[in-house]
């Protein structure tokens, strides 16, 4: 079984959703034969990084509100993801463009390495208030998730992977995604958001049916 997971990196919801879709997997008896594939997906393609910006800030900025409106909304998606067992910093967290990240992403997948960089890149840019536009943090982050830094410089100093996430974004508009995260089982079911648990894995049983 193949499941496809449209993300990005700064999106809170998608740490969340990628908590619990493993939980779902470790109750699934099959859980061995599922091949996940990360998909590029970016909300914010135009954002300009600004390590001197937390996410509080950005999102007053984005929505036209107030810090302490920001904050409120953020304090209610910082207590989901402590009920999975994440811990987010909205105050540190750096308003980041996610497009590098995505490249290195795919740089990983072709070494098997996806999921361990995806969540290397969640938790350094929810938890840790790392600069995830940073080449030098990605180079860091690259190699803890045990891929070679000197190969992962030279990828970032072209544009290699480029066309790869421009494709996954295509592609999640041909798929009907207009939000992340967005899971696609074996090209038959779909399922957006950070769904419970149990609607994981309903689907994963449903397709084993």
């Amino acid at each position: 079984m193949k499941v496809e997971i449209w993300s990005d990196v700064m999106c809170p919801f998608c740490y969340i959703g990628k908590r619990r879709f493993e939980q779902a997997l470790q109750q699934f008896p099959d859980k061995e034969h599922v091949e996940i594939e990360w998909k590029s997906f970016q909300l914010n393609p135009d954002m300009v990084t600004d390590p001197d910006k937390n996410i509080n800030q950005f999102l007053a900025e984005h929505k036209g509100i107030s810090i302490a409106q920001a904050k409120q909304m953020n304090d209610r998606v910082t207590d989901m993801a402590r009920d999975v067992g994440l811990h987010y910093d909205f105050d540190n967290a750096i308003a980041a463009n996610s497009f590098d990240a995505h490249r290195l992403s795919h740089f990983a997948k072709k070494q098997g390495k996806q999921d361990a960089i995806e969540e290397r890149l969640f938790k350094a840019y929810f938890t840790e208030g790392k600069n995830t536009a940073d080449h030098e943090t990605l180079i860091q982050l690259a190699e803890e998730a045990g891929l070679n830094p000197d190969e992962t410089r030279m990828m970032l100093a072209g544009n290699e992977f480029a066309d790869a996430v421009n494709n996954d974004i295509y592609q999640a508009h041909q798929v009907g995604a207009r939000g992340v995260p967005f899971f696609v089982f074996d090209n038959k079911y779909a399922v957006s958001g950070a769904q419970p648990v149990e609607v994981f894995l309903q689907v994963l049983n449903k397709i084993v049916e």
